[in-house]
């Protein structure tokens, strides 16, 4: 089995076709996938998908595209939407530099928030990191002397130090379609030297499709085909790759059921 780690069935790209898409995952062999929360006040449309299929895990945050928008969500307003039973992570949140909707430290303060919850609750903190670097090992680091929290580093497209002090401080890091274009030798290097026992998969569906359907619609189905190339780069089969980054998932998103994933006992690292 592969887990698509994040995607976004609640946008209204997928409101024609929903079943639709979650059916071709799962005939691509992608068996579990994580719906992932941008907005807390539209918690209840991640909650409906949740409910609806027993393959889809959910999340709660706030992009830091609109993280000016909710600057008002607690700690506790998390904590407690959190306890929804398939609600498997805090987040995404974090730094955007490089479209800068949101002021930064309005992006900043509403990352803490988030570091803060993922640290109370134990959930993995799905980050999302952006031409922000600097400012992001920063962050990560003074919270971190706070009190540990777990995380993974999504749609990986930074540079190799945030991978690598990421790891250090014993986060994830996810790998998107990027991992499939022709211009991304830079992170295809890094993919290869991210520890094997830190590395996911995922889609960002809607955005992001892999090679060969770059420039379209991106759907969780296509998982398969960023894992194919993370194989390559690791020198990995398919079946190995799907193997390694399931048990991964596992050990990070401690909340979804082993049986859920095709796991069975303690993942392996």
């Amino acid at each position: 089995m592969i887990v698509d780690s994040h995607c976004h069935l609640d946008f209204p790209d997928f409101a024609k076709d929903r079943d639709g898409v979650v059916a071709r995952a799962k005939a691509a062999g992608v068996g579990a996938m994580v719906t992932i929360s941008t907005r807390v006040k539209k918690f209840e449309q991640v909650r409906d998908i949740i409910e609806s299929y027993d393959n889809v895990f959910g999340s709660v945050g706030t992009h830091p595209h609109n993280a000016d928008e909710e600057l008002d969500v607690t700690v506790e307003d998390l904590i407690r939407f959190s306890e929804h039973p398939k609600i498997v992570a805090i987040g995404e949140a974090g730094l955007d530099y490089h479209y800068d909707h949101s002021p930064r430290e309005a992006q900043a303060t509403g990352f803490r928030t988030h570091i803060a919850a993922a640290r109370q609750t134990g959930l993995p903190l799905v980050i999302h990191a952006r031409e922000a670097d600097e400012d992001m090992i920063r962050i990560l680091e003074e919270e971190a002397e706070k009190g540990t929290f777990p995380a993974v580093l999504h749609c990986f497209s930074s540079g190799a130090e945030l991978a690598r002090r990421g790891v250090a401080l014993g986060h994830y890091v996810s790998f998107s379609g990027i991992l499939t274009f022709k211009n991304s030798q830079g992170v295809r290097d890094i993919a290869a030297e991210v520890p094997a026992d830190r590395i996911l998969v995922e889609t960002d569906a809607p955005y992001l499709a892999p090679m060969p359907h770059r420039g379209k619609t991106n759907e969780p189905a296509y998982t398969a085909l960023t894992a194919k190339v993370l194989g390559e780069v690791r020198g990995w089969s398919l079946d190995e790759t799907a193997r390694r980054t399931t048990e991964n998932f596992s050990n990070l998103f401690k909340k979804v059921p082993k049986s859920a994933l095709g796991l069975s006992g303690e993942a392996a690292a």
